[in-house]
C-alpha cells in the first residue's frame, strides 16, 4: 500500500512539474578573474584550428602526391578537426566575455548532438586510419603490384562513408536517452557546455539507463578503438622493420609517430573522463577544453612538423599563393 501511494504521488508530481525550457552554462570551474587572459588564449587556439585545418585539407586537395589513401582520411580529419571544436568553443567564447550563459533546451541537445556526432566520427576514423595504415603496409610490401587495385579510392569513400553512419547512429541514440528523459530543475549546467555528465545531474527520473549506455558508447566504445589502434600500430611496426631501406623506415615511422601522437591526444582526454570512477568539476573542465579546443589546433602542427611530404606540399602550396602577389620561391 505504501509503495502504491508513494507510486501515485510521483505520478501527480510528475505530471505538474514545470519543463526546463533553457539551460544556465557556469562556466569553466575556478576562472573567476582570469575570463578576459582565457578568452584571447582560446580563441588563438580556436582560430588556429580553424586556419591550420583548412590549411592542411588544401593542401591535400592541390596536391596529387598526396592523394592516397593516409592523406584522404587525413584530409578528412582535418574536416572534423574544424567542425568539431565549432561545436562548444563560440559559446564558450560569448561566456568568458560576459554575454548571456543561457542556452536554450534546443541548443543543448544540439550540443551534445553534434558532440558526440563527430566525437564518435572522429573515433572510429582514428581506428580506421590506423587498420588501414598497417594494411597499407601490407599491401604495399607483400604485394607492390597489386597496391593500386587493393588500396583504391571507392574503398576509402566506404569506410569514411561507414564512420560518418556511425558516428550519426551512435549521437542519435545518446541524444534521444538523455533528452527523453524529464527535466523540472535545476537548470544550471556544471560545465561551458552541455555534455552526458552534467546534463543527467538535472533530470528528474531514472537515469540508470541512459548512464549505462553512454558509459558503454562513450567510454567503453573509445577504449576499445583504442586498443584496436594499438594493435594496428604493432602491426605497422612490423612491416616498417622489414622496409629494406634505412631512409624508407625513418620516412614510415616519421609518418606513423606523427598520427599516434594525434591518436594520444584524441583517446587520452575521452577515456579520463568517461571511464573514471570519481568525476572532479575542475579536472573534467581542464580535459574538455584541451580535448575542445587545444587538440585539433595541435594536429595541424603535428602533421605538418613531422611530415615531409606534408611540409613539401605546404611550402609549394603556399609559394603557389604567393606567386600573384608578386612573392618568389
Amino acid at each position: 500500500m505504501l509503495l502504491y501511494f508513494s507510486r501515485a504521488a510521483f505520478v501527480v508530481d510528475m505530471r505538474n512539474y514545470t519543463s526546463v525550457t533553457e539551460f544556465i552554462l557556469l562556466g569553466i570551474s575556478n576562472s573567476e578573474g582570469l575570463e578576459n587572459m582565457l578568452f584571447v588564449l582560446f580563441l588563438v587556439f580556436y582560430v588556429f584550428a580553424l586556419l591550420g585545418n583548412l590549411l592542411i585539407f588544401l593542401t591535400i586537395l592541390a596536391s596529387p602526391n598526396l592523394h592516397t589513401p593516409m592523406y584522404f582520411f587525413l584530409g578528412n580529419l582535418a574536416v572534423f578537426d574544424i567542425l568539431f571544436p565549432s561545436v562548444n568553443s563560440p559559446k564558450m567564447l560569448d561566456c568568458l566575455v560576459g554575454q548571456s550563459r543561457t542556452i536554450s533546451y534546443q541548443g543543448c541537445a544540439s550540443q551534445i548532438f553534434f558532440y558526440h556526432t563527430l566525437g564518435c566520427t572522429e573515433c572510429f576514423l582514428y581506428t580506421v586510419m590506423a587498420s588501414t595504415m598497417a594494411y597499407d603496409r601490407f599491401v604495399a610490401i607483400c604485394y607492390p603490384m597489386r597496391y593500386t587495385v587493393i588500396m583504391n579510392h571507392r574503398l576509402c569513400t566506404c569506410f569514411t562513408v561507414g564512420t560518418w553512419l556511425g558516428g550519426f547512429v551512435h549521437g542519435s541514440i545518446l541524444t534521444f536517452l538523455i533528452f527523453k528523459l524529464p527535466y523540472c530543475g535545476p537548470n544550471e549546467v556544471d560545465s561551458f557546455f552541455c555534455d552526458i555528465p552534467v546534463v543527467l545531474l538535472l533530470a528528474c527520473a531514472d537515469t540508470s539507463l541512459a548512464q549505462t549506455v553512454s558509459f558503454t558508447n562513450v567510454g567503453v566504445v573509445a577504449l576499445t578503438c583504442f586498443l584496436l589502434v594499438l594493435a594496428s600500430y604493432t602491426r605497422i611496426v612490423i612491416s616498417i622493420l622489414k622496409i629494406i631501406s634505412s631512409e624508407g623506415r625513418h620516412r614510415a615511422f616519421s609518418t606513423c609517430s606523427a598520427h599516434f601522437t594525434s591518436i594520444l591526444l584524441f583517446y587520452g582526454p575521452v577515456i579520463l573522463v568517461y571511464l573514471r570512477p570519481a568525476s572532479s568539476p575542475w579536472l573534467d573542465s581542464v580535459v574538455q577544453v584541451f580535448n575542445n579546443v587545444v587538440t585539433p589546433s595541435l594536429n595541424p602542427l603535428i602533421y605538418s612538423l613531422r611530415n615531409k611530404e606534408v611540409k613539401l606540399a605546404l611550402r609549394k602550396v603556399v609559394s603557389q599563393a604567393m606567386q600573384p602577389l608578386g612573392y618568389k620561391e
